[in-house]
């Protein structure tokens, strides 16, 4: 079975004043429909607004870049957004809001890709019903219901005008149910020779996170690092997005064939399928990755380390499996 599995960069489906919003589309990455799992790219210029909508998909964010409210998110802040959800996205900072959206689309129209279903603005609901409608839904005269429903006239994303209109404060006692600062929590454990560090996101932890049916992992690369080959060991697949620095992945899938070996950078997305084993190596700046794993607690085995599944084996079995001598073993 041949999969293209190519690290790809988002490509622009929205640009305005406020902001812009980038797909990673299923005819740019074909793995994402054969393995339903979808992402996007928010990105919010100072006083940018992005209209009230839900999904089709549930999706996690997380914030590379800025601030937002009411619930407020900073860098390294992740946040479930379950599928149907209504959500809107404001930047009241000084400089961007950048958010990558990952998900899982087992439910969604389009296999891969998230469907929005914006309230207001030209693409909007409200304006699509009838004015009859409109009148008896909301107790208005038919010049007052062409008013809400016309009087938009932009389509996702705005660029609101300082002091033009004053947005909610934001709810600190929401923010802390409802966000997870994964650069602040305590890692899962290190990478060999203080490679760096691993975070995993689970219910356990954070709740809210279970209302998505996802989990994330934050993966610190040191420059050069190598992170142990490892694979799911439940029926899921991972999303990984490229957030800093750059570097090489290798992915080995059915009968042992390396199925992708690239080199990849910030900004680039991969797709690993269910049970394919992977591993990255930092480049010389190392390199931060986030990714999202369609399952609620993963569960992992490396095949490298102290932890692997090569150390549970006896000595026996690693020389007739291998077919190497002891010294070898040793090593491994």
């Amino acid at each position: 079975m041949e999969m293209d599995l190519t690290p790809q960069k988002a490509e622009a489906m929205f640009e305005g004043d406020g902001g812009s919003y980038y797909l990673w589309s299923t005819s740019q990455v074909p793995a994402l429909a054969s393995n339903n799992v979808g992402a996007g790219l928010l990105v919010l210029q100072p006083q940018g607004f992005a209209l009230p909508h839900y999904t089709d998909s549930s999706k996690i964010g997380c914030v590379l870049e800025g601030k937002e409210v009411v619930l407020k998110l900073k860098k390294g802040d992740v946040i479930p957004v379950p599928i149907g959800a209504l959500s809107w996205w404001f930047n009241n900072g000084d400089s961007e809001l950048i958010i990558v959206l990952l998900g899982e689309t087992s439910q969604a129209y389009v296999p891969g890709q998230f469907t929005y279903f914006i309230l207001s603005g030209t693409l909007g609901i409200m304006g699509g019903f009838s004015t009859e409608v409109i009148t008896q839904a909301y107790n208005l005269t038919n010049e007052e219901a062409n008013k809400l429903t016309k009087s938009q006239q932009g389509s996702m994303i705005l660029k609101l005008q300082k002091g033009q209109q004053k947005m909610p404060e934001p709810q600190m006692d929401k923010t802390k149910q409802m966000v997870y600062s994964i650069d602040s929590a305590k890692p899962d454990h290190g990478i060999k020779n203080n490679g760096g560090l691993v975070t995993t996101v689970t219910d356990l932890a954070f709740p809210f996170v279970a209302e998505a049916g996802l989990s994330v992992i934050k993966v610190k690369l040191e420059p050069n690092a190598t992170k142990a080959p490892l694979y799911l060991t439940i029926p899921s697949t991972q999303l990984i997005y490229v957030a800093r620095g750059s570097g090489k992945i290798e992915i080995v899938g059915f009968n042992g064939k390396l199925v992708l070996d690239s080199k990849v950078e910030a900004g680039q997305l991969i797709v690993v399928p269910k049970f394919f084993v992977s591993t990255q190596i930092a480049g010389e700046v190392g390199m931060d990755f986030y990714s999202i794993v369609t399952a609620k607690r993963p569960m992992f085995e490396e095949l490298a380390g102290k932890s692997s599944i090569w150390e549970a084996m006896s000595h026996q079995v690693q020389q007739v499996a291998l077919n190497v001598d002891p010294a070898i073993l040793e090593k491994l």
